[in-house]
Order: structure tokens, then C-alpha cells, then sequence
């Protein structure tokens, strides 16, 4: 019998992970590919020049304590695919992975990323090639408005990466905690399961 889905048992999920980094603290820094300049700050901010990896770029940039890891990607890295929604960690537009795992952007500070591995929706394609989860979701006309479509993809890819040949239940469980305003859901879940057969097609 496959688990209950709610919303109740992913946001629980999330708070884990947030607390799990919060005991761990930030891990080493990493080599740094290129150096980002320093972004303008609030007078008497307190300021922590972090090391971070995003979409396979090593990158630095000086953050302020309070800045979230959304407003750094798209304020700062200009990383805009990553949306803002609630801003309350309860729609999952601004997923993004952190060491592969789907976190809520919003939800986690900047500071803690250092030493951290960051995916965002602008790293999926390659090479001028969308991702096949990417194709998929034109494919079967998953977006709407599309605002919560970069949120989708990452969720959406965190478990095909987990697991490529899910089931309807375990894609449904995977991706609630991103909302749809739109009400798209089962264009999305069908994205999803074609994208996880084309996977499969490929390793044969």
C-alpha cells in the first residue's frame, strides 16, 4: 500500500531538512570557478562572504545574514527562474536542490549554503538541449501560467533522479508540496511519468 499523501507529511520533510542544517552548520568551501562582486548591502548589515557550487559553477558572493537563498539566487546570481510565491514556505515555486534534495528556497538562509551544491531550474538544460522532464512537460502542456512550473521541474526531477521508474502514487507524493494555482496537476503527474519512461528507454 503505497503512503498517505499530505501536504502535512512533506512540510514536516522540509522542517527536518531545515533543522538538520541549522545543527550541521555550513561544510567546507569549495573551489571557486569564478568570483561573483560584491552586491550592494544594507548599512551596518552583518555580511558573510560564502563558497557555493550553483548549476555545476563555483561561485562566491558576500551575503548578508538575513538574506534568504531565494532572494540570493534572483537578487543577487540573477538566477530568475526560481519564483517567489508565498514567501512562506507553502507553495513550492521557489524549489530548488540543495545537494539534490528539493528544499523550499524561501525557506532556507544563504549563510547556510556555503559549501553547498545548488540546482536551479536554469541548470537543467545543456548545451542549447532542454531536459527530457523539461520536454515532457511541453509535451503534455503541463504549464499554465507557469508560475509555479520551475518549482515543479525540480521537484519533479529530485525524484526521477531518486527513483526512474515511479509510480503515479509515489510521483503525486513527490510533488505536493508544490502548489498549483492553475489546478494542473494531472498534466503535470503524466509529465512525469513520460519523462521516467523515457529514462528508462534510454539505459536499455
Amino acid at each position: 500500500m503505497s503512503p498517505t499523501i499530505s501536504r502535512r507529511r512533506f512540510l514536516e520533510g522540509t522542517g527536518a531538512a531545515v533543522v538538520a542544517t541549522t545543527i550541521a552548520g555550513p561544510s567546507g568551501a569549495q573551489g571557486t570557478a569564478d568570483i561573483t562582486g560584491t552586491p550592494p548591502h544594507a548599512p551596518g548589515a552583518r555580511t558573510t562572504r560564502i563558497s557555493l557550487t550553483v548549476n555545476g559553477t563555483a561561485r562566491q558572493i558576500e551575503v548578508e545574514h538575513r538574506w534568504t537563498l531565494a532572494e540570493t539566487l534572483r537578487d543577487h546570481l540573477h538566477l530568475t527562474g526560481t519564483k517567489i510565491g508565498c514567501d512562506r514556505g507553502e507553495c513550492g515555486a521557489c524549489t530548488v536542490l540543495v545537494d539534490d534534495t528539493p528544499m523550499y528556497a524561501c525557506s532556507q538562509l544563504a549563510i547556510w549554503m556555503d559549501g553547498r551544491h545548488i540546482t536551479t531550474v536554469e541548470g537543467l538544460s545543456a548545451n542549447g538541449q532542454l531536459d527530457p522532464l523539461q520536454q515532457a512537460f511541453i509535451d503534455h502542456d503541463a504549464p499554465q501560467c507557469g508560475f509555479c512550473t520551475s518549482g515543479q521541474l525540480m521537484s519533479a526531477k529530485a525524484l526521477l533522479a531518486a527513483n526512474p521508474a515511479p509510480t503515479i502514487d509515489e510521483v503525486r507524493a513527490a510533488m505536493t508540496g508544490n502548489v498549483c494555482r492553475c489546478s494542473n496537476y494531472a498534466h503535470y503527474t503524466e509529465a512525469v511519468l513520460a519523462a521516467s519512461r523515457q529514462t528508462d528507454r534510454r539505459r536499455v
